[in-house]
């Protein structure tokens, strides 16, 4: 199992990246009022036909030829279950993906988040052609950061620059500290 739940993200938005990605759309929903947490990662890369859809949560089915099991979902799908969450994956050929869990917020068995200012980070440097949308909500509150944005703002300045980078990771921080602080979650 990974350690937290970034990691599966950056798991997800790498297999969206495998699928032809040019859009990855991340959500996190802190909800403790509703004892939730909700993680949803979009794309628009190839999609996946039914057969395919139904066997992605099989630990021993993989579309990879390096090595013939694929666990990254079904251990994201077994750790939502284990909180009391619940695990959905919907797709459409020549459309995209969508990967949606729903962990018990206060549940002993749920990973914490992890740095998702990290994954983000991680995900711009080795595609920083690739949009990525980030968004984060309390139950009062919300955040977004969207590389397009940055982009016009940086007007030809490539993403993956380590000055950029590092402004990044510590915008999505503070970002993510504000929002928590006002919502009182730290």
């Amino acid at each position: 199992m990974m350690e937290d739940l970034s990691l599966h993200v950056l798991d997800i938005a790498q297999n969206s990246l495998r699928a032809g990605a040019k859009v990855i759309s991340i959500e996190i929903r802190r909800l403790p009022g509703k004892d939730l947490l909700e993680i949803e990662v979009e794309d628009d890369g190839c999609g996946m036909d039914r057969d395919l859809l139904s066997k992605v949560t099989d630990p021993f089915f993989t579309t990879r030829k390096t090595r013939s099991v694929g666990l990254g979902l079904p251990l994201f799908k077994m750790a939502a279950e284990m909180t009391g969450g619940s695990f959905d994956i919907s797709s459409t050929p020549g459309k995209g993906t969508r990967v949606k869990a729903s962990f018990g917020f206060t549940h002993i068995d749920r990973p914490p988040l992890g740095s998702m200012s990290e994954t983000i980070v991680t995900l711009i440097q080795g595609n920083p052609d690739v949009r990525i949308r980030y968004r984060e909500v309390t139950e009062n509150a919300s955040f977004e950061f969207d590389t397009q944005e940055i982009s016009q703002i940086l007007q030809g300045v490539p993403l993956n620059e380590p000055e950029v980078l590092q402004w990044i990771k510590d915008h999505i921080d503070q970002c993510e500290q504000e929002l928590l602080n006002n919502e009182h979650l730290l």
